[in-house]
């Protein structure tokens, strides 16, 4: 496979090679793809020094598959040209997701729903997909009618610069400002840009994605979005209530039995998901599993996972091996 990675200098892209050399993707020949500022910059992949390229040369390599993670606009922007080109398109942007001829995916979820014809395959939100994987085989048992969720997400969601300013103040240097209000020892309950209705897009992304990759509008999902000052890995608080009755043993058994989903739930041993643990792992990780004793058929439930990698990069890479798998591209 001859495989471009678009933004691969950014946060996620670098993420991005370390999950494709991890998981032996198969590449006969890479492209690293930025933008005209970075472009003659080398990096090392696979024991070997590569040469950042630009987009047109890119696109004029007709690479198999091209995983973007370089933003929204570049992603509306240059997609279509690779496809143009015969490469299908794995993109980590808002851009394509909630577009009606695109498919968003969670490949343990729905990427049966894949064919040839899907030449620009969106990834969800990193807050999307941690919850929605744990959600899925739930409502499949039990029919979800409303979910409310919290988040507690890492500065890494927002980029490098982020990351930066909050060392800097944990250092007590002034620098430059990600953010409207320091960060450090801080909670700021604002992630992306703000709606007229109120809400984040964040917020918004979390109340739509999950019901396009389940196939489902039935139920209802409101979500409030806040970010922390932790370096790495994005938490939540998810209420859900359920049309029928659950057994929360059979709740935690059908969790067991989810692939890409660890159950980490012993109070007796203070055993519960954290940041801290879920760093640099593929998996998900729920735990504080009870019942919601206010409301009828409702659980309560904390979901962690590594927002850079099952968030972003492990999430695209794993559609690409999807792709070939089936013989898709």
């Amino acid at each position: 496979m001859k495989v471009a990675v678009v933004g691969a200098t950014g946060m996620v892209g670098e993420v991005m090679l370390k999950v494709l050399a991890e998981r032996n993707f198969p590449i006969s020949e890479l492209l690293l793809v930025a933008s005209e500022r970075s472009v003659g910059k080398t990096m090392e992949y696979g024991g070997k020094t590569h040469t950042v390229i630009g987009l047109q040369t890119a696109v004029d390599a007709k690479p198999h598959i091209a995983i973007f993670s370089a933003g929204g606009d570049t992603s509306l922007e240059w997609a279509p040209k690779f496809v143009a080109a015969g490469t299908t398109v794995i993109d980590n942007s808002s851009a394509w997701r909630m577009h009606p001829d695109h498919k968003l995916i969670v490949p343990e979820i729905n990427a049966n729903t894949l064919t040839k014809e899907d030449k620009i395959i969106a990834n969800p939100n990193c807050s999307t997909i941690q919850m929605v994987l744990v959600l899925a085989p739930l409502h499949q048992a039990y029919k979800m009618k409303r979910v409310v969720v919290s988040t507690y997400q890492s500065v890494s969601g927002t980029g490098v610069k982020a990351v930066e300013q909050m060392e800097n103040e944990t250092k007590g240097i002034q620098g430059e400002m990600a953010y409207h209000y320091p960060i450090h020892r801080n909670a700021i309950p604002h992630c992306d840009v703000f709606l007229e209705n109120g809400y984040t897009k964040e917020e918004m992304k979390l109340a739509n994605e999950p019901k396009k990759i389940l196939g489902d509008h039935s139920f209802n999902i409101t979500a409030t979005a806040v970010r922390i000052p932790t370096a790495g890995g994005h938490s939540e608080s998810v209420n859900v209530s359920f049309e029928k009755e659950f057994e929360l043993s059979e709740v935690r058994t059908i969790l067991h039995e989810t692939t890409g989903v660890v159950v980490q739930d012993n109070t007796d041993t203070n055993t519960y998901p954290m940041p801290a643990y879920a760093h640099d792992k593929d998996d998900v990780f729920v735990g504080r599993i009870r019942r919601d004793e206010s409301a009828e058929n409702t659980l309560n439930m904390w979901i962690v996972a590594d927002n850079l990698r099952k968030g972003a990069a492990t999430n695209a890479v794993q559609i690409g091996e999807y792709l070939i798998a089936n013989g898709l591209v």
